[in-house]
């Protein structure tokens, strides 16, 4: 359920911090309040899109933000480590909405998160219901959904979801490959020749890292010799003392030294160390030496395959990755060339095999929903009676699709006949949005039991009908109330005047600015507002408030 809503700078709202509580909950107000920006919040902290027109006058930004607490069931849990968002903690899950003028963002347990990612949580922790959303319900995709709901075919409908996209993945590839331009001789010949040019120069990651640094010491190999020389003749015993007899002379009269004055010792002792390190440098040179090869047939050798690298590059890209790559691409290609007509025979067997899979899975998933179809449609005809269609005629009807599609293999169509003597019709024929919203509520009355989400949100559906109308339809948003937490915005007292819970906006003057505030009402403020909302005063008002408030 939703703990807290947390508002500041939304439009007329400049902070508002509530704590709704569970069961049936109305907010009332007179028109232009602000019942709307609370609604509006919720929607911003489902991941709708905004833009800065919604942040107050004369403010840099506005913020919302929405804790829910969840069961460990919830699939928000899931939805959250599968992004690599924190967990929630005590299992509150916290959303936080915030828009300005340059930038907007978003974050979910203090982590920052996209609006899809937002939208994928949002739709598991409320289910909105307003002037427009209820048109949702002429989507047959929409019905179909609401169908599978009511008869917990969620395990069919993946099996079958599984089955279909295989299907679909092999049919694409075979008609790929069998509407993919034929090759030309000449483009054939040219993919093997690049094959074999790039396999015949046989060159590996580890000789490309160390081919420059080869060429260059066989490059300069003579010089290299010359100067390695010169550096061991200074090092070396000579006719002329070198480097090395002159520190090994240095040394020795240091060693006379400490004998004579031991407190010369200290600083004298590094003297042994360097001579150590140049006899260590002087043996490395030798070493080295030994290895320069100034062999001409090695250089050439060395420029043959720098040059042949170079020209691969050329061709084929600025890297040797790129001519790796450029090699895979040409052997794929000609592999599918060349076993086209084997692959198009297994593609064509496995399509084969696939649809058979498909169609067990459609068998299983249409004789559920043909199950569960009269037993939805009989539900919904109670619910819609109780809301004042006392002769509704509701029908959920199936038809068989030519092939199938990704929902299954028929589609279904909401049949509703409001008057008795009329033929029924779709939904999406009716025009009365007061209809409509009647409907809709039936049906969430009829998936109370199987429906998940935690919160729904009635933002005045009871527009366009009777107060006895209203009365009922408050009566079924009070038994959803059982099941869920419930926020209904109304005009109706008939509805208002059942919930567990009733909150009143208000606008107020603050300086020079107006603002809304929201606040629980009750025993006789709860009265007050109930009257009003009845548009009259005196006692005979009042006493119908009151008798709107005693239990029926």
């Amino acid at each position: 359920m939703l703990t807290l809503l947390k508002i500041r700078n939304l439009a007329l709202v400049d902070q508002l911090l509530w704590e709704p509580s569970s069961g049936f909950i109305c907010i009332t107000g007179e028109t232009g309040a602000g019942k709307s920006v609370i609604i509006g919040a919720i929607r911003l902290a489902l991941g709708e899109r905004a833009d800065k027109t919604l942040i107050r006058s004369g403010e840099q930004q506005c913020s919302v933000e929405a804790v829910f607490h969840l069961p460990d069931s919830s699939p928000v849990h899931a939805i959250l480590n599968e992004h690599g968002v924190p967990p929630c903690e005590d299992g509150n899950l916290i959303i936080k909405r915030i828009i300005s003028s340059t930038a907007n963002r978003q974050f979910l347990n203090d982590s920052p998160c996209t609006l899809n990612l937002l939208r994928e949580a949002g739709a598991c922790l409320v289910d909105m219901h307003g002037p427009s959303d209820h048109r949702s319900l002429i989507s047959q995709e929409r019905q179909l959904s609401l169908l599978d709901a009511f008869g917990e075919h969620a395990p069919l409908l993946h099996a079958y979801a599984d089955a279909w996209r295989q299907w679909q993945d092999a049919r694409r590839a075979y008609d790929d490959l069998e509407h993919a331009e034929a090759a030309t001789a000449r483009e054939i010949e040219l993919l093997r020749h690049q094959v074999d040019e790039i396999d015949a120069a046989a060159f590996t990651p580890e000789e490309v890292l160390t081919l420059e640094e080869r060429w260059q010491r066989a490059r300069n190999g003579t010089r290299l010799q010359e100067q390695v020389s010169r550096m061991l003749a200074m090092l070396e015993e000579t006719d002329v003392p070198g480097l090395g007899s002159q520190l090994r002379e240095l040394t020795r009269a240091a060693h006379e030294l400490e004998r004579m004055d031991a407190s010369t010792a200290a600083w004298l002792a590094p003297l042994a160390e360097v001579n150590l390190e140049l006899k260590e440098i002087e043996g490395r040179l030798a070493d080295y030496s030994s290895e320069l090869d100034c062999d001409p047939r090695e250089l050439f050798q060395l420029e043959e395959r720098i040059n042949l690298l170079e020209s691969l590059k050329m061709k084929y890209g600025p890297s040797f990755e790129d001519v790796c790559a450029r090699r895979e691409e040409a052997a794929h290609r000609l592999d599918r060339i060349e076993h086209r007509t084997e692959r198009l025979e297994e593609l064509r067997a496995s399509m084969a095999v696939l649809r058979k899979q498909v169609d067990a899975a459609g068998q299983a998933l249409t004789k559920a929903r043909q199950a569960s179809a009269p037993k939805l449609a009989s539900s919904i005809v109670r619910h819609s009676r109780e809301l004042g269609f006392r002769q509704a005629v509701f029908e959920v009807g199936l038809s068989p699709l030519q092939e199938p599609g990704s929902q299954g293999m028929e589609t279904v169509e909401f049949l509703f006949g409001p008057n008795p003597g009329e033929p029924s019709k779709p939904l999406r024929l009716i025009a009365s949005s007061g209809e409509l919203a009647r409907i809709m509520l039936a049906i969430k009355s009829a998936l109370a039991h199987k429906d998940s989400t935690p919160l729904l949100v009635f933002d005045e559906i009871d527009a366009n009908v009777g107060g006895e109308v209203a009365r009922a339809v408050g009566f079924k948003m009070q038994q959803l109330g059982n099941r869920h937490q419930v926020i209904s915005i109304t005009h109706f007292p008939q509805v208002a005047a059942l919930a567990s819970h009733h909150y009143l906006v208000q606008k107020a003057s603050a300086g020079n600015r107006t603002i809304s505030c929201l606040r629980e009402v009750s025993h006789e403020d709860r009265i007050d507002e109930l009257v009003r909302m009845l548009g009259g005063g005196g006692d005979h008002a009042r006493t119908l408030a009151q008798a709107l408030l005693q239990p029926s």
